[in-house]
C-alpha cells in the first residue's frame, strides 16, 4: 500500500514539476509594436513655417516602381485607352474622370458593357459601390472602400481582371494585343528598357501606377493659407476651418492633414442604397475586421466627386454634414458606430462655413491633360461640365488679408471695445496678446507661429473669464508652433477648453478650465507640451489631456470633478508630476487606444502626485472611450508600455489605488489595430491608503476585489515593489523575480484564466 502511495506522490511530484518547467520554459507573448519611424506620435508640422497648418506629406512606397517621364506618359496613355478592357470598351478614364476628381458621379460604378464616361456611363452592370477618387492616392496604404490591397500595382489589376468591371480573361492576350499596336511597343521599350519582355501586363499596371502617382493635389487654398499666405481663404472658409477642427465635429480626428484622409476603417453608420444589400465592408476582407467599417477617404478635391461615401447614397455635402450632425447611424438606431461620431448642432450658416472650407481643399494645378488620341486609334474619354468646379473657383476668389510678414514681436493689448481675436487678426509671429481682466464671451482662434497669449489679473489676482455661455464650442484653437497660453479662466463651453492641435512647442501654464465639456486643456497630435500651475475641473471627459503626442510633461496641476483627471493618450515620452488629481471618475489614466495615428504608448513616468478620492460616478458621453472606466480607480495603465510609477501617494480610491489592464478590458478584439497589452511597467516607492474598499461594478461582476493594485495578469514585464500594498491577485511578481518563476507565475495564472 505505501508503496502504490509512494509511486502516487512521486508522479505527481514528477507532473508538478514538468507542468513548473513548462511553465518556466514557455516564452510569454509580447505585443509587436512598430519602430520609432512609425509611432505615429507628435506634430508632422513643417519647418519652418509661418503656421502651424503645414504639415507633412507621409513618403511614398512606389513598390520599386520608379516613376520615370517614359513611365509616367506611357501610364497616362494606358489610363485612357479602352484598349485595356475585354470589349475595347472601358477605359481606367470611364469611371475616373478627371473633371469629376478621378471619380465618375455616380453614386454606385457601372462596370462592363456600359455607355459613356463619367456620369454618362451608364447600360452596363451595375457594381455596389462608389467610385473613390485617385486624388493624392499615391499616400494612400489601403486601396479601395475595404482596403484589400496595399499597392497601386496589386489595384490595377482587380478591374483589369474583374468579370463585372474590364473582364480581361487572359493577360498575355492582353499583352499580345498591346505588341501588335508599334506605337506601344515604342513606349514599352522607352520605359521598360526594350527587349522581349517589355510589352506584359505586369508593365502596364506599373505604368499606370507611375502616371497615378503623378495625381498630386497640394496646392489648394488651404494650403496657400496654411504656409501664411492669409488671403487664401475667404472669412466664411476661415470660419469652417475652426468648425472643421472643433471638438464638437472632430473631423480632423479621422481625415487628418496634410492627406484629409486616414489608413484606420471606421464604422459610421451609413444607411443602405435602396436596392442594395447592406455592405460587410472591412469584415469581408479581413477575420477580424469590423462589420460594416470602411476606409477614411479624403477631402481633397471632395467638391468634385459628389456623390459621398462608400455607397453614393449621399448626392451633396449638406446630406453628409447632416448625417454627421445626427449621429451618423445612432440617428437609425444603430449602436455600433465610431466613438467619434456622436451628432452635433449647427446653424445653417455654419454648416455654409464648412461647406466653404472644404471647396477650400479644391486643387487641380497638376490635373494632366487628356490626350487627343491614344495609340489603339479606340475613342478617348472626352471633357466633360462640372458645375461644381466653378463654384469652387468662385467661392475660393478670396480678397484681403496678404501674406504673413515677420518682424520684431510685438505687444498687442485687447482696447475697450475690441474683440480679442481682432487683436489675434492683427498679430505677426514673435507677438504676444495681453487681455485685460474682464469676461469675454468669444471663441479664439491663432494659426500664426510664435503667438503668446496672456491674460493679465486684476489686482486682487482674478483672471479675465472667457465663458461661452454654455453655447460656444471651444474657448481656444491654436495650430500655431510655440504657442504659450496663460492667465485665463476659461469656461461654459460645450466642447473644449484650449485645443492645441499639430503643434510643435506648447506650453499652457496657470490657466482655469471649468465646465468645458470634453476636454479642459488639450493638446493633441503635438510635439514638446508642456501644461503646468493649472485647475481644471468639470470635464465628461479629461480634465487635462494630451493625445498622439511626444514628449509632453504635466506637472503642478489639481484636476478634479472630471471624468478623467489627466488622461496621456498614445503619447510617446510622457512626465506627470506633482499633480493633484481628487474628485474625478479616474485620477491618472495613461492608455493606448486603437484606431488613431499614433500606435504605442511608452516611456511615461509618474512621480510625487497626490492621487486621491477619485471616486465621483461617470458622466461621460455614451459610447465614448471615457464612459468604459470604472468609478474609484486612482491611476489606471491600460495597454500601456515601458511606465515607470513612483513616490506617489495613492488614498482614497474605491475601486482601486492602481490598475494595469489589458485594452481587451473595454473593446473587441476587431476593433484593436495596436498592441493591446501593458507591458514592462515597474510600480514602487508609492504610499497606498485605504483603495479598494467598494470595488466598481463593473470589475466585481467579473469576480475582481478592490485593492490598492490589481493587475489582469497580462503583458510581459510588468514588476510591483510594493511589499505593503494590498493586491489582486494576491501575490505580484517584483523586481527580484528571476525569469523563469514570472515565466511560471504569468503561465499559470493565464492558464488559470483560460479554464475559467
Amino acid at each position: 500500500m505505501k508503496t502504490w502511495i509512494t509511486r502516487i506522490a512521486v508522479g505527481l511530484l514528477v507532473a508538478l514539476l514538468a507542468v513548473l518547467a513548462l511553465a518556466a520554459l514557455s516564452p510569454i507573448p509580447v505585443d509587436q509594436h512598430p519602430g520609432p519611424e512609425a509611432y505615429g506620435a507628435g506634430s508632422s508640422s513643417v519647418q519652418p513655417s509661418t503656421t502651424g497648418l503645414q504639415r507633412a506629406f507621409p513618403a511614398v512606397d512606389d513598390m520599386g516602381n520608379t516613376g520615370t517621364p517614359e513611365r509616367v506618359e506611357l501610364g497616362r496613355l494606358l489610363f485612357f485607352d479602352p484598349v485595356l478592357s475585354a470589349e475595347n470598351d472601358i477605359a481606367c478614364a470611364s469611371c475616373h474622370h478627371p473633371d469629376y476628381g478621378f471619380a465618375d458621379g455616380l453614386p454606385q460604378a457601372v462596370g462592363a458593357g456600359g455607355a459613356g464616361v463619367g456620369p454618362e456611363r451608364s447600360g452596363g452592370i451595375g457594381l455596389t459601390r462608389n467610385t473613390p477618387t485617385l486624388w493624392n492616392v499615391a499616400f494612400t496604404s489601403a486601396l479601395f472602400w475595404d482596403g484589400r490591397v496595399e499597392s497601386l500595382e496589386y489595384q490595377a489589376l482587380v478591374p483589369l481582371n474583374h468579370s463585372d468591371e474590364m473582364a480581361v480573361e487572359n493577360n498575355e492576350a492582353l499583352a499580345a494585343e498591346l505588341r501588335a499596336i508599334p506605337e506601344y511597343v515604342r513606349l514599352f521599350d522607352a520605359a521598360f528598357g526594350g527587349g522581349e519582355d517589355s510589352v506584359t501586363v505586369d508593365n502596364v499596371v506599373r505604368a499606370l501606377a507611375a502616371f497615378q502617382r503623378t495625381l498630386l493635389s497640394q496646392d489648394s487654398p488651404f494650403d496657400k493659407y496654411a504656409a501664411g499666405e492669409l488671403d487664401a481663404l475667404t472669412s466664411s472658409q476661415r470660419r469652417g476651418l475652426t468648425l472643421f477642427r472643433s471638438a464638437a465635429l472632430r473631423c480632423f480626428e479621422c481625415h487628418t492633414a496634410p492627406t484629409f484622409s486616414g489608413d484606420t476603417f471606421r464604422t459610421i453608420g451609413v444607411p443602405a442604397y435602396p436596392g442594395l444589400p447592406d455592405d460587410p465592408g472591412r469584415a469581408a476582407v479581413v477575420a477580424d475586421g469590423v462589420n460594416g467599417a470602411f476606409k477614411i477617404p479624403t477631402l481633397r478635391n471632395i467638391a468634385l466627386t459628389a456623390p459621398y461615401m462608400h455607397n453614393g447614397i449621399f448626392a451633396t455635402l449638406e446630406e453628409v454634414v447632416d448625417f454627421y450632425a445626427q449621429g451618423g447611424g445612432r440617428a437609425r438606431g444603430r449602436t455600433d458606430i465610431d466613438p467619434f461620431v456622436q451628432g452635433f448642432e449647427l446653424t445653417e450658416l455654419e454648416t455654409q462655413d464648412l461647406i466653404a472650407f472644404l471647396y477650400a481643399l479644391t486643387d487641380e494645378s497638376l490635373l494632366p491633360e487628356t490626350p487627343a488620341t491614344v495609340p489603339s486609334g479606340l475613342p478617348v474619354a472626352h471633357r466633360i461640365p462640372n458645375f461644381a468646379r466653378d463654384l469652387a473657383a468662385d467661392l475660393n476668389a478670396a480678397a484681403g488679408g496678404g501674406n504673413v510678414i515677420t518682424g520684431p514681436g510685438l505687444t498687442l493689448t485687447v482696447r475697450t471695445g475690441q474683440s480679442i481675436q481682432s487683436v489675434i487678426d492683427q498679430a505677426r509671429p514673435g507677438d504676444t496678446i495681453q487681455i485685460p481682466f474682464g469676461v469675454y464671451h468669444e471663441r479664439l482662434v491663432i494659426d500664426l507661429n510664435d503667438i503668446t497669449l496672456l491674460g493679465v489679473p486684476n489686482a486682487l489676482g482674478e483672471l479675465p473669464i472667457l465663458d461661452g455661455r454654455d453655447a460656444l464650442s471651444e474657448a481656444v484653437i491654436s495650430s500655431g508652433n510655440n504657442f504659450e497660453i496663460g492667465y485665463l479662466h476659461v469656461r461654459n463651453y460645450t466642447d473644449n477648453g484650449v485645443i492645441v492641435e499639430g503643434v510643435t512647442g506648447v506650453y499652457m501654464h496657470h490657466m482655469v478650465a471649468e465646465n468645458t465639456g470634453t476636454y479642459g486643456l488639450y493638446p493633441v497630435q503635438s510635439t514638446d507640451v508642456l501644461i503646468e500651475h493649472s485647475v481644471v475641473s468639470g470635464a465628461d471627459d479629461a480634465g487635462i489631456y494630451a493625445g498622439q503626442s511626444m514628449n509632453v510633461v504635466v506637472r503642478d496641476n489639481e484636476v478634479f470633478g472630471n471624468v478623467l483627471g489627466i488622461e496621456l493618450e498614445n503619447v510617446v515620452n510622457g512626465e506627470v508630476y506633482r499633480n493633484h488629481a481628487h474628485g474625478n471618475t479616474n485620477g491618472i489614466l495613461i492608455v493606448l487606444l486603437p484606431q488613431l495615428t499614433s500606435k504605442v504608448s511608452k516611456h511615461t513616468v509618474l512621480y510625487d502626485n497626490l492621487v486621491e478620492n477619485n471616486n465621483h460616478e461617470n458622466f461621460a458621453k455614451p459610447n465614448t472611450a471615457a464612459s468604459k472606466m470604472p468609478a474609484g480607480s486612482g491611476i489606471a495603465l491600460i495597454a500601456a508600455d515601458e511606465v515607470e510609477v513612483y513616490n506617489n501617494i495613492i488614498r482614497g480610491n474605491k475601486t482601486a489605488g492602481l490598475g494595469i489592464f489589458n485594452l481587451m478590458i473595454a473593446f473587441d478584439a476587431n476593433e484593436i489595430d495596436i498592441g493591446p497589452t501593458p507591458e514592462n511597467i515597474h510600480i514602487y516607492g508609492n504610499t497606498f491608503e485605504n483603495n479598494g474598499y467598494d470595488a466598481d461594478a463593473f470589475l466585481a461582476s467579473m469576480g475582481i476585489p478592490g485593492a490598492d493594485i490589481l493587475w489582469d495578469v497580462s503583458g510581459a514585464g510588468i514588476r510591483v515593489d510594493e511589499p505593503q500594498a494590498t493586491t489582486f491577485p494576491p501575490v505580484l511578481p517584483a523586481s527580484n523575480w528571476p525569469a523563469p518563476l514570472y515565466n511560471i507565475f504569468w503561465n499559470i495564472m493565464n492558464w488559470l484564466i483560460g479554464l475559467l
